[in-house]
């Protein structure tokens, strides 16, 4: 088998390293809180952008060929999964996620879609084992295609929504053949325009029955990993239902699905929804529904999902800073939901792309346990909280509070002021500090 990639295995270099084609701060055995780099970070490389992604976007066609030197579209499938493998190798990188869309054409039924999908499965599989690499999460396409324009779950035709109901079993079927250790929804399409024209209460409970049987089928078959949902606010849909972490928790919490999902959190999802990156993981973290991360970073000056290779060193600090503070990935791990920028079209584009995302995260994470291992902005917050610890502090977090002996509390008190400071410009010093103290 020939080589798809004219670029060979990429390796730690240290920081001093000028070589573009070198890792400068992942090191995949060096050891970060008590774990390797590997561990910690838990890579995995996004079928759909790598492999799929041409650089179309809403103004223009494609600048990049990912045919692979297939011709047929079952070629092409083959090839992808020769050019995925060649490359999670030569980077390093242990996982990847698709969706079932990605890895086998849809062909012109859903029969065809699935036989192609057979076909595809057992070449995908051989080359996990050859290459030592595993599923993070798989996933149904329920969004590309014109039949789920009314979206999927929540789509208004019943024939489309059993369609949908196939796809998610199939992709279901495969996750768990390919030992996948997640499985995502997403719901590209699950919302509305107008209220004019929707039930939205059918729509929601609709929804609602369908993750119940996705769950339900998969735990009968034995199946023991993670189920997720992805929060995203818009694009393409004015109004979706999965808009932020804290509106997907009050619908789980709703159907009595909250047992069952956690969070696969997007970077770039959380900003269009007016969150920070970290905002979200906390949210998720402190509900106990955090599970995953695609790695990602947006555009502030744009309003859409621009999905670039994360290159922020104080979003993936703050990011992995949740990460440590959750314990670590169980079944999840770091996806990168990016691709190269449009003019960015070459063979050697993808991999620059991932070592700048790798690297990122990298130091993200040992910066990361810098902040943790210094104890400063902890020993503030635990200051900053220190009247809950006793007297009437305490009885308020142990439940011995009533509305009652407050009211006596607070009346008893002569003056009271507010003097403790939220020392925000004093923390963001240093957190300055950590990264940057003595680097000049």
């Amino acid at each position: 088998m020939s080589e798809i990639f004219k670029i060979g295995k990429i390796a730690y270099e240290g920081p001093a390293s000028k070589n573009p084609f070198a890792f400068r701060h992942y090191n995949p055995d060096e050891i970060v809180g008590g774990k390797t780099m590997r561990e910690q970070l838990k890579f995995a490389m996004s079928y759909w952008h790598t492999l799929c992604g041409e650089g179309v976007d809403m103004f223009g066609v494609g600048t990049a060929d990912k045919s692979f030197g297939g011709k047929t579209p079952m070629e092409v499938a083959k090839k992808k999964v020769e050019a995925a493998f060649e490359l999670m190798d030569k980077l390093g990188i242990d996982y990847f996620c698709f969706h079932d869309k990605d890895i086998a054409p849809e062909g012109e039924s859903l029969k065809e879609f699935q036989a192609n999908l057979d076909e595809i499965v057992p070449l995908i599989k051989e080359n996990m084992k050859k290459y030592n690499k595993k599923l993070l999460w798989g996933t149904a396409n329920l969004f590309n295609n014109p039949r789920f324009v009314h979206g999927a779950g929540t789509g208004c035709n019943a024939d489309v929504y059993a369609y949908a109901a196939a796809q998610v079993k199939k992709a279901l079927d495969i996750t768990m053949e390919l030992g996948g250790m997640g499985y995502v929804f997403w719901g590209g399409r699950e919302g509305y325009e107008t209220l004019l024209n929707t039930d939205m209460g059918l729509e929601l409970d609709n929804l609602a029955r369908l993750l119940r049987m996705a769950v339900d089928y998969a735990r009968g078959k034995g199946y023991t990993g993670d189920f997720y949902i992805e929060p995203k606010p818009k694009e393409p849909t004015k109004h979706q239902y999965d808009f932020d972490t804290a509106t997907v928790l009050a619908f789980l919490r709703k159907y009595g699905l909250e047992k069952d999902f956690k969070m696969n959190i997007e970077a770039n999802h959380a900003t269009l929804a007016q969150h920070t990156f970290q905002h979200e993981l906390c949210t998720a973290r402190i509900n106990g529904a955090f599970g995953s991360i695609d790695a990602n970073q947006g555009d502030t000056l744009l309003g859409w999902d621009t999905d670039q290779f994360p290159t922020d060193v104080y979003n993936t600090t703050f990011c992995m800073l949740e990460v440590l503070r959750a314990g670590g990935f169980v079944n999840g791990g770091l996806n990168f939901d990016a691709k190269a920028r449009r003019a960015s079209m070459t063979d050697e584009d993808i991999f620059l792309s991932y070592i700048a995302g790798m690297d990122s995260f990298a130091l993200g994470l040992k910066i990361a346990q810098k902040i943790v291992d210094d104890g400063r902005i902890d020993a503030f917050i635990e200051k900053r909280y220190a009247s809950f610890k006793t007297g009437i502090g305490a009885d308020i977090v142990s439940g011995k509070a009533t509305l009652e002996s407050l009211s006596d509390y607070a009346l008893s008190l002569n003056v009271v002021e507010e003097k403790t400071s939220g020392g925000q410009e004093y923390l963001e010093s240093v957190i300055n500090d950590i990264m940057f103290g003595g680097a000049l």
